[in-house]
């Protein structure tokens, strides 16, 4: 039976986890992050109209939780991580944000997100930058614990890291990662976070991760490498906003469209082979005036 993702769910806890969808980076408080079609109504009455931009973005993240993983799951439970950066904050002197309220922020991305979580099985949070989630993560924190977020072991409903398995497959994913301004070097990071990972493994005698999950760059990109154990991946999620002023001046990203959408990692049985399912979409370009 296929769950609607915007419906209630849920699982044994004690089952083998077989999927995982992992979303990150929806900017709540941006004018060009994620915002519900109705807008949102602010502290003091007011209400915030999202732009013709985050309407779309919205029917893309509908379609992303109805359809997409749905299918890519194949109707089977799954978890979900979110992977950092739910917040946009107050960050960089910029003005792009339709509030400063961080309780405005949180609460809007609590009704984002609740629905997701109640699709889930599990339910997983990651600290993002604390430019826009606060200063040790807390406003991040605040909302993973109001989410129902499963804790780690030092009590954080908002955690740094995650290790987690998928099908009998090692998973390691964190919020950050190398950048560059330039695509054609836009796996060398991500390359080079998987080889560290296994680098970092050997020196302490511990198993080195199947796969890992980074975000932050708001761009996918996948790469891998042959292991006894089989082609061990790495991968960056896309992000839920749009181009921001910074983003406009920055070299590779002031010539790229943003992407949008995220990852299902599934592995059913220990016969198939580990999977990264991506889901990717984009705006269109500029008008282009005659």
């Amino acid at each position: 039976m296929v769950r609607s993702p915007l419906g209630l769910g849920g699982a044994d806890m004690g089952e083998a986890l077989k999927n995982l969808v992992v979303v990150s980076d929806i900017h709540v408080g941006c004018r060009v992050g994620l915002c519900p079609p109705k807008g949102y109504k602010l502290d003091d009455g007011g209400v915030y109209t999202p732009s013709k931009l985050q309407r779309k973005l919205w029917l893309y993240w509908r379609e992303f939780w109805e359809e997409f993983v749905p299918h890519a799951t194949r109707g089977e439970p799954y978890a979900v991580c979110f992977n950092g950066d739910a917040l946009d904050g107050v960050h960089h002197r910029s003005v792009s944000q339709w509030t400063h309220n961080m309780e405005d922020q949180r609460r809007c991305a609590e009704s984002i997100l609740s629905p997701v979580v109640q699709s889930a099985e599990r339910y997983y949070h990651i600290r993002g930058t604390e430019a826009h989630v606060g200063s040790s993560a807390q406003d991040e924190e605040s909302l993973a614990r109001s989410l129902g977020a499963i804790q780690n072991g030092d009590g954080q409903y908002a955690r740094y890291d995650l290790w987690i398995e998928v099908g009998g497959c090692l998973g390691h994913l964190l919020h950050h990662v190398g950048t560059t301004g330039s695509q054609a070097y836009e796996a060398t990071a991500v390359h080079k976070e998987l080889t560290e990972e296994f680098i970092e493994a050997a020196r302490w005698g511990q198993q080195a991760p199947d796969f890992i999950v980074r975000s932050h760059r708001h761009r996918l990109i996948m790469t891998t490498i042959p292991t006894v154990r089989g082609p061990a991946m790495a991968v960056v999620t896309p992000a839920w906003q749009g181009k921001t002023p910074f983003v406009w001046k920055i070299p590779g990203g002031r010539l790229s469209e943003p992407q949008w959408g995220g990852v299902v990692v599934r592995r059913s049985s220990k016969d198939e082979q580990l999977q990264i399912l991506p889901w990717v979409r984009s705006p269109t370009r500029s008008r282009i005036e005659t």
